[in-house]
């Protein structure tokens, strides 16, 4: 019975840690008219759960930050993770997945998560993560969306 329990504390433990590698494509900026446009990598030690990130650009400046799930409230309080990065961020939505999509789908989502990731050569990354809960009645198992912009004038696609 106890390796049972010892199989099963190691299953939970290493699901809650696990980690996801993501891709960030650029849409728009300057990365996005390099022929070809460089493709970021970047890790998440859980998604839509408190946890670190960190990315590698171009110039292999590390980009590390905290994940954490964005507040529903419609009225974050300043200095929250809400409230500042929800208008950063509504362009690129609408950017990369078309007019409309942030208030018709990430606004007030559960599972909409945020990091603000900083480098060490300046560079600073702002992520986000939405997937839905439930479509057409039936549990989602598709992978999330995101997108992703910089102070460089970058805006990417995020592919989990």
């Amino acid at each position: 019975m106890k390796p049972r329990r010892c199989l099963t504390l190691v299953l939970i433990s290493t699901a809650l840690a696990c980690s996801h590698t993501a891709h960030l494509y650029p849409v728009e900026g300057p990365l996005s008219a390099q022929t070809p446009p460089p493709v970021l990598t970047a890790k998440f030690t859980g998604v839509f759960t408190p946890g670190d990130f960190s990315a590698t650009l171009g110039d292999g400046e590390i980009c590390k930050g905290h994940f954490a799930v964005v507040p529903r409230d419609p009225n974050p309080k300043a200095g929250s993770p809400g409230a500042r990065a929800d208008e950063d961020l509504r362009s690129a939505w609408d950017a990369v997945y078309g007019s409309g999509f942030y208030v018709s789908h990430v606004l007030g989502a559960r599972l909409h998560g945020r990091v603000v990731a900083s480098g060490d050569r300046g560079t600073v990354l702002t992520i986000e993560l939405y997937k839905p809960e439930i479509i057409d009645n039936k549990v989602n198992t598709a992978l999330p969306k995101g997108v992703a912009q910089d102070n460089k004038g970058n805006t990417f696609k995020v592919v989990l």
